[in-house]
């Protein structure tokens, strides 16, 4: 290949040619020379002018210069000398390539005359290159599967120097698999090969690094190197290969979902998809265990599926297999053991064999009523089992190994508890252990151990007299803790016998529900109180009874009007009554007395004057006593005959009433003749052997009473000796049955429209039936009280008790004959400041007040009772004593017994010639005003 010429210099060129051939003739000569490559500018390469023969003093006429800028570029020509040097380093390479031979023309110039001289410059060759490869670094593939002795081309190496300089031969760095081969083409030049000298295994080397040297012929010699990197290219000639053909591996059951249980590891050493591998369960796998592990086929990790259970099964095997990708693939296998842990994960069952349900109350103590059986379904220590009871219940636990036993400890009673909600707690020994709890609801039958019992021992029924039968008394209940037809009661009166008749024809009972009836009518007149027992029993087997005393009261109706007893009805003109002019006002005329059936409340008697009375401003009757006095001096033009007629009225609602006249005679008689008492009770005439009877009486009375306290008293000393100073039974200290009388009193508050107390009646009913029942009643808005003395009751008690006449007699009013009946006592009369009555009533001085409402009244009430118990202890007196009952601390100092009005000389008894008198008189030592007067006065009158 000659050197490039630039498109300028070959134009130039041929124009030098052309007129070259214009002018041959003055071309003339030819010169030649040579100057080694990449000489140093200024090298001399010839002598142009000395070559041509020129003078040295004619170059400067004959202007000797280069032909051409193109060879000016690598040479200059000298004017002065005619030397042509080198102007710069030339590179032979570079001009010519690997031509053999490299000639460079220079064209010099001459004028006068005009020469064209031809030069001819040789660029010798310098051993100024190495040997090069194309690439630095040879990449070869050789199969594995190469057979030994087989050739593998290699790329020649390249000298840009010519001749001797050029590539001379090869080498190949030392290799036991691979050798060096050298051929010579046929222009000369060496063509590598490399040869396999032993089998290759890329399994146990992939990759030969080999160094391939080319050396050139210079002096020096010059080398250059290039890279061969021989890359074994594999075949599937290796099956994977396991860690190991068994594998064992442990697990704690309940392992979460997604656990990973071993990350298979197999090994194939071929590359590729030789080398590539898919995990996969093997055949034996069973479907159990494929459902509980998952592989993955790539990374071949096993993980958890499904529940790990320790209780299911304890081990698993599982098969897996590694296949590659290889053509034909191959394959390799092996085995996992999978040992499953034991967590304690599984709570104690208790499980009841056998249960006695219900049991019976009766039930001993120690007999069995439940067996339960205890497993755990874990092993070991987790598998271990123990059973308690909870505390507090008359039931234990017996063991026997996995078996329990469930006794009564203490007696049952299904009254105290019916049924039992037990506890059963099974624990395990695991860590930390587990529990399971058994609740059973245990039933106490019941056995037919308890009586019925009444809600009250006594009963207490109030009914109005005149009340039609059928009436609802009240309703007795009794309950019993048993139950069923042990607990179903049946309600029935006893038998007993009242005032001759049986209970059941006064009162019926309802035998389920209890309600007592009343059977008949009651009078209040005839019958005050019934006392009777009633039955329940129950149908348990064998039954059971209790007893319940009912005392049902008859209150009190106003149905009799008050009776007139004087006058007497009908006499009033045939005894008409005197009364002398020289009478002052304020004489006292007569007494007009009444008594009332009914009690209490209704009993209370008024008296008035009606407008029919001859005079009615000439007399006046004292609101509560009957007492008709004269309001004025009697004058001479007052009528001889007087007539008063006089209106009894009781306190009943609505009240009763009847009339009383009375005929005055006003006459001129001695003052001493008018009567002095108030008892005007017309007496039969005295019999001469009555005194004589009640002389004979109070002599046995006495005579017995002697008697009788002598006996007493020497069985007292005998017992005092037979028990060393005891005292004996009659000389111990007892209670006071009138301690009796007070704890069954049964006060009736009875209370106004406007809240205020009417009245309050206490009755005071004693245990036996042949006492007397006494009844006080109280009203703070009139001027008296009641206390009747009622005749005894003719019922059937079921107990007797005595009473003590003079302790009743002492605190209460005492009886008299009709005969002695006292006249009025004046001691209770006090002025209207002192008198009780409504607040409103009363003057601001004063610092009691006397109970206005219902408070006060239940107070009162409460204060009566008090004062009850405090006379049955012999503290307190009743009537008109001086024990004010404990008013007087709350209706002040001045409030006392003293300030009731006495009533008692106006109450009779029904059926008897006795009347009440006021006791304090006696304790006192006064005789009622008039007592003995009266009765001679009233002889008097009947002699008249």
């Amino acid at each position: 290949m000659g050197p490039k010429t630039p498109p300028q210099l070959a134009g130039k060129w041929q124009v030098l040619c052309m007129l070259s051939l214009c002018c041959w003739g003055w071309v003339s000569g030819q010169l030649r020379y040579s100057v080694v490559e990449e000489s140093e500018p200024g090298t001399l390469v010839g002598n142009v002018a000395q070559d041509l023969g020129l003078k040295m003093t004619d170059l400067l006429s004959r202007r000797l210069q280069l032909g051409s800028e193109e060879n000016g570029r690598y040479f200059s020509l000298s004017l002065m000398n005619g030397a042509l040097a080198v102007n710069q380093k030339i590179d032979r390479e570079s001009l010519c390539g690997a031509s053999t031979s490299c000639l460079l023309p220079v064209q010099v110039v001459t004028e006068h005359p005009l020469e064209l001289i031809r030069v001819e410059v040789e660029i010798l060759d310098l051993n100024d290159n190495s040997p090069s490869f194309a690439t630095p670094e040879r990449e070869m593939r050789i199969s594995e599967s190469a057979a030994p002795g087989a050739r593998f081309p290699l790329d020649s190496a390249q000298d840009p120097d010519v001749g001797t300089n050029t590539v001379s031969f090869y080498t190949l760095s030392p290799n036991s698999h691979f050798s060096l081969n050298v051929k010579t083409l046929k222009d000369g030049k060496p063509f590598p090969e490399l040869v396999l000298e032993q089998q290759l295994d890329r399994e146990a080397q992939a990759r030969h690094q080999l160094v391939l040297t080319a050396v050139d012929g210079g002096t020096p010699a010059r080398s250059g190197t290039t890279l061969i990197s021989v890359i074994v290219l594999d075949i599937n000639d290796n099956a994977p290969v396991f860690q190991s053909s068994v594998l064992r591996v442990g697990i704690p059951e309940n392992a979460p979902i997604g656990t990973l249980l071993l990350r298979l590891n197999a090994t194939d050493p071929d590359e590729g998809t030789n080398g590539q591998l898919h995990y996969s369960f093997g055949d034996h796998t069973s479907e159990a265990v494929r459902n509980l592990f998952g592989l993955d086929p790539s990374s071949g990790a096993i993980r958890v599926l499904g529940p790990i259970d320790f209780e299911e099964s304890s081990f698993y095997e599982i098969h897996a297999r590694a296949r590659d990708q290889g053509q034909p693939a191959m394959e390799g296998h092996c085995v996992i053991q999978v040992d499953v842990g034991d967590v304690n994960d599984n709570a104690p069952e208790v499980l009841l064999t056998s249960l006695a349900n219900p049991v019976l109350e009766s039930t001993p103590v120690g007999t069995v009523v439940g067996l339960f059986n205890v497993r755990d379904r874990d092993s070991g220590r987790n598998g271990e089992v123990s059973l308690d009871i909870s505390p507090d219940l008359p039931f234990q636990i017996k063991p026997s190994e996995n078996h329990y036993s469930m006794l009564t400890s203490q007696p049952l009673d299904r009254e105290v508890t019916s049924h039992y909600i037990i506890e059963l707690l099974a624990s395990d020994a695991g860590s930390p252990p587990l529990h399971k709890h058994l609740t059973i609801r245990l039933n106490i039958s019941d056995v037919n151990d308890n009586a019925p019992h009444f809600n009250q021992q006594l009963y207490t029924a109030y009914i109005p007299e005149n009340r039609p039968p059928g009436s609802l008394l009240c309703t007795v209940a009794a309950s019993d803790p048993d139950t069923g037809d042990n607990a179903k009661l049946t309600y029935s009166i006893v038998g007993n016998q009242i005032q001759g008749a049986p209970a059941s024809s006064f009162v019926y009972v309802n035998p389920e529900d209890g309600r007592v009836f009343a059977q008949r009518t009651f009078d209040y007149e005839l019958l005050q109180m019934l006392q009777i027992v009633v039955g329940v029993r129950d149908s348990g087997s064998p039954p059971l009874h209790a007893n319940t005393s009912l005392h049902v009261f008859v209150l009190d109706q106003n149905d009799n009007a008050p009776a007139v007893l004087h006058p007497r009805p009908g006499w009033e003109h045939s005894a008409p009554q005197r009364l002398p002019r020289s009478a002052p006002a304020g004489s006292l005329v007569t007494k007009v007395t009444a008594v009332d059936a009914d009690a209490g409340h209704n009993a209370w008697l008024s008296y008035s004057l009606l407008p029919q009375s001859t005079a009615p401003g000439l007399f006046l009757v004292s609101t509560h006593t009957g007492e008709v006095r004269t309001t004025r001096a009697l004058l001479e033009d007052d009528s001889d005959t007087q007539q008063v007629v006089v209106l009894v009225r009781d306190n009943g609602d609505p009240s009763l009433s009847s009339t009383a006249t009375v005929l005055l005679v006003l006459e001129d008689e001695d003052p001493e003749e008018m009567p002095k008492s108030s008892d005007f009770l017309i007496h039969p005439p005295e019999r001469s052997d009555l005194t004589l009877y009640l002389i004979v009486a109070l002599a046995t009375v006495s005579l017995l009473s002697l008697v009788t306290f002598t006996f007493l008293s020497a069985k007292c000393l005998q017992g005092h000796a037979d028990e060393d100073g005891g005292g004996g039974q009659c000389c111990r200290r007892q209670d006071s049955p009138s301690r009796d009388f007070y704890k069954q009193s049964s006060p009736n508050l009875q209370v106004s429209s406007d809240g205020t107390l009417k009245y309050m009646e206490v009755t005071l009913r004693p245990t036996d039936s042949q006492s007397h029942c006494y009844r006080t009643c109280f009203s703070p808005a009139s001027d008296g009280s009641d206390f009747t003395f009622l005749r005894p009751l003719s019922v059937q008690q079921p107990t007797a008790l005595a009473l003590e006449p003079d302790a009743i007699r002492s605190r209460c009013n005492t009886l008299r004959e009709r005969s002695q009946q006292a006249p009025p006592n004046t001691d209770w009369r006090f002025s209207q400041a002192q008198r009780p009555g409504t607040s409103g009533s009363q003057n601001g001085d004063d610092t009691g007040t006397w109970p206005n409402n219902q408070f006060d009244t239940e107070m009162l009430q409460a204060m009566i009772l008090a004062s009850a118990s405090e006379a049955a202890d012999g503290s307190s007196t009743l009537g008109g004593g001086a024990g004010t009952m404990g008013l007087s601390a709350r209706y002040g100092p001045q409030f006392t017994l003293q300030h009731v009005p006495d009533y008692r000389q106006n109450v009779y008894i029904p059926g008897s010639n006795a009347t009440l008198t006021n006791a304090a008189g006696k304790r006192d030592g006064k005789a009622p005003a008039g007592g003995n007067g009266n009765k001679k006065k009233s002889g008097k009158k009947e002699k008249k």
